[in-house]
């Protein structure tokens, strides 16, 4: 599976670098501006730090990146976090970054698409922009952890919530709410 991970400047930037550790398969890495701003702030790490991960990196600012062509396929997009800023440049169908491009190519090609937004409360604004893009077939995801499990450690809280987008991909993840109770 060929995954695009694309990190806004919105908190819980830990979501989407728990998401690159875990999700299997070929990874892309886009990181916005403001995206390395809150990497660094919110876990003293850089992109550099996430390269290991993925097998490219590119610039948001790179138009030119060929995630910006429908030509180029992959198998998900997933945005997280996803600040409210390129949710609303997302919903309204601007594409003035790699990330919204990717977003805007993603759509067009019926790609998957995964918004996780930490940000809260949410206006209605926010609501009505999101239910666009949701009409569209984008899985908005805010990122709200489990505690059905009842996690002991801030890993846990994370990859909890990482075992929710991983199985909205379709991609295998054990355990999970009365995961041994199938009807």
């Amino acid at each position: 599976m060929k995954t695009v991970v694309a990190i806004t400047g919105s908190s819980g930037v830990i979501y989407g670098v728990s998401l690159l550790r875990r999700c299997p398969g070929e990874k892309y890495l886009i990181v916005s501006r403001w995206g390395k701003e809150v990497l660094n702030h919110e876990l003293s790490s850089s992109v550099k730090e996430l390269q290991p991960h993925v097998k490219a990196v590119f610039s948001d600012d790179d138009l030119s990146g060929p995630l910006a062509s429908g030509s180029n396929r992959y198998d998900a997009l997933v945005i997280m976090p996803c600040s409210i800023s390129t949710l609303a440049k997302i919903a309204n169908g601007l594409a003035d970054t790699l990330i919204t491009r990717a977003a805007q190519v993603a759509l067009k090609e019926r790609m998957k698409v995964v918004v996780g937004i930490r940000e809260t409360p949410w206006s209605s604004i926010i609501l009505e922009n999101a239910l666009k893009l949701s009409r569209e077939g984008v899985t908005i995801m805010p990122i709200s952890p489990p505690w059905y499990q009842n996690p002991s450690s801030m890993e846990e809280v994370v990859d909890g919530f990482t075992d929710k987008v991983l199985k909205v991909l379709e991609l295998p993840v054990e355990g999970g709410w009365r995961s041994e109770q199938l009807y």
